[in-house]
């Protein structure tokens, strides 16, 4: 496979827990995070927090990723059943965060092809944004739970999610 996948050394394992960010423009980009996955996943998923602290809005419009597909999603709940969604963007308002969190907003890898994502790794991406521009980050690559202590879950506790076609992987998003 075609994508870079960095696997971090003992030495850099420390730094897995230490938060890490990146600013372009008035927006921070918190801990970019992606879920471990099982070895048949087609499909991964990633997490972060935007910040923008200038005094108008932005919108993050794109995710690249040497992947078949990247896209930014969402989750809505109905009866009982979250379903999730591609987005064409996600919205920062001045002063306020987004946090892309399991049950919520989410960055989609799509095409693992059996190139699971494992603990330890790092995929690198790049966030395009409407007007601060471009930035590559690095989302290190944690199991759900450190990522759900770190940033919360959405509203997925014991739901059925419909991944919506072309998606296999049935854990939690």
């Amino acid at each position: 496979m075609l994508r870079f996948m960095a696997v971090l050394t003992a030495v850099a394992m420390p730094s897995l827990v230490a938060a890490h960010e990146y600013k372009v423009g008035d927006l921070v980009i918190d801990h970019p995070a992606a879920k471990t996955t099982p070895a048949s996943a087609m499909t991964g998923a990633g997490y972060l927090t935007i910040t923008n602290n200038g005094d108008a809005a932005d919108t993050l419009i794109a995710v690249e990723a040497d992947f078949p597909r990247v896209e930014i999603h969402d989750v809505k709940v109905e009866n009982d059943v979250a379903t999730m969604f591609q987005i064409e963007g996600a919205e920062i308002a001045p002063g306020e965060s987004v946090t892309f969190a399991p049950g919520g907003k989410h960055i989609m890898f799509m095409g693992l092809d059996g190139d699971p994502f494992e603990k330890g790794e790092a995929v690198n991406a790049t966030l395009v944004f409407e007007t601060a521009g471009s930035i590559e980050v690095v989302f290190d690559v944690e199991t759900l739970e450190e990522i759900v202590e770190r940033v919360g879950s959405g509203h997925m506790h014991g739901m059925k999610m419909d991944h919506g076609e072309g998606h296999d992987d049935h854990s939690n998003h």
